[in-house]
């Protein structure tokens, strides 16, 4: 009995150590292959783990319009040239182009070329005068030349703005050489290439505001009516007048103008972001969260948009419901889902607020589309 109590006493250490080695082996992996055949599917899986935030916006009823849109120029109706009324030198100009003029305005002066050439000819006649008598007769004559020299001023026909100059201070110009060119008052207007399949809509007197490159503000005007065009060409140039404004409009210059051509009221509008596009099929899709904190995935028609905001023509959409506008790519159908902080907003506010500079206004493919 004690040799057996000795050998069973010896014996513990090893067991307790093959034990501590037989625990060391079994890592996480095995933990969780153990449990593998107890595990939920991935959207239950998805729907028992922690919430993911994401921004949410509302849906909101509103009103947007319906815009065609078209490249374009600015371009002059009416352009009034200044022009010398005889030969001489133009002794001085004191307008520049883009600066304003009004009717009447002196903007130059001109000097007949026989009296330049008279008093040229009295100056040099003094330079070379040598002795007192012929320095007196030079005098003479310099102020004879000096006062039949009348500089003849030369004045704007109309009001308007300086679009081009075709001489300088100083320049020798010929009878009825142009000096200055005038935009008239009201005669630079937007001519916009609208496409011929939009041009049913776009009637006269439509309001009109034009985007142009470095103005803060876009242009803002009407639609006059149709110019004509070459009808074999793909659209047709439309002029649209523009309201007058304190800031000068040059020509020439390049913008998109953007026609209303009538309104939508009424209508469910939701972010440009909450919807998501297939390439392949083509289908729209939209995320929601339900009043129960799950992300459930609805197909969508969208309608017109404006800006940031888009209509959902199907399903109808009720007001207040929240939608989800990021983080929402990838993600399962009944995902638990709560809101990132400071990401609430309306899809009114939201059309204010910047986007994404890749966002189109064509959405990214659907998660879990074919490609």
């Amino acid at each position: 009995m004690k040799l057996s109590a000795r050998r069973l006493s010896r014996g513990a250490p090893r067991g307790a150590a093959f034990l501590l080695l037989g625990l060391a082996g079994c890592g996480p992996g095995d933990a969780a292959s153990s449990g593998a055949a107890g595990a939920p599917a991935s959207g239950d899986s998805a729907g028992s783990g922690a919430a993911t935030p994401v921004g949410m916006a509302t849906v909101v009823r509103g009103n947007l319009a319906v815009v065609v849109r078209g490249p374009g120029r600015t371009d002059v109706l009416d352009v009034q040239k200044v022009r010398a009324p005889f030969t001489g030198t133009l002794t001085s100009l004191r307008v520049v182009i883009g600066d304003r003029v009004g009717s009447g305005q002196t903007i130059g002066e001109l000097v007949g070329q026989a009296s330049q050439a008279a008093l040229a000819g009295a100056e040099s006649m003094l330079r070379a005068a040598t002795t007192p008598g012929t320095r007196s007769d030079a005098q003479r004559a310099l102020e004879l030349a000096r006062r039949n020299l009348i500089a003849t001023p030369l004045r704007a026909p109309r009001a308007g703005i300086v679009t081009s100059r075709g001489a300088s201070q100083g320049d020798l110009v010929s009878q009825g050489d142009s000096i200055v060119s005038i935009a008239s008052t009201g005669s630079i207007v937007f001519v916009a290439q609208i496409a011929q399949v939009d041009l049913p809509r776009v009637q006269a007197r439509d309001p009109v505001t034009v985007d142009v490159p470095g103005r803060s503000a876009p242009l803002v005007g009407i639609v006059h009516g149709l110019l004509p065009a070459d009808m074999s060409a793909m659209s047709v140039p439309v002029r649209i007048d523009l309201a007058p404004s304190g800031a000068t409009t040059p020509t020439g210059i390049f913008g998109t103008a953007h026609i209303t051509v009538g309104k939508r009221t009424g209508v469910s509008v939701v972010p440009a972001l909450a919807l998501l596009r297939d390439d392949v099929s083509g289908t729209v899709r939209l995320a929601i969260a339900t009043p129960a904190g799950r992300a459930h995935w609805l197909t969508v028609s969208p309608g017109i948009q404006e800006g940031d905001r888009v209509e959902i023509v199907t399903p109808t959409l009720a007001p207040g419901q929240r939608v989800i506008v990021s983080g929402q790519v990838g993600l399962p159908e009944g995902s638990r889902v709560r809101e990132a902080p400071d990401s609430s907003m309306t899809a009114d506010t939201f059309a204010g607020a910047p986007g994404p500079a890749t966002r189109s206004a064509t959405p990214p493919r659907a998660p879990g589309s074919a490609r």
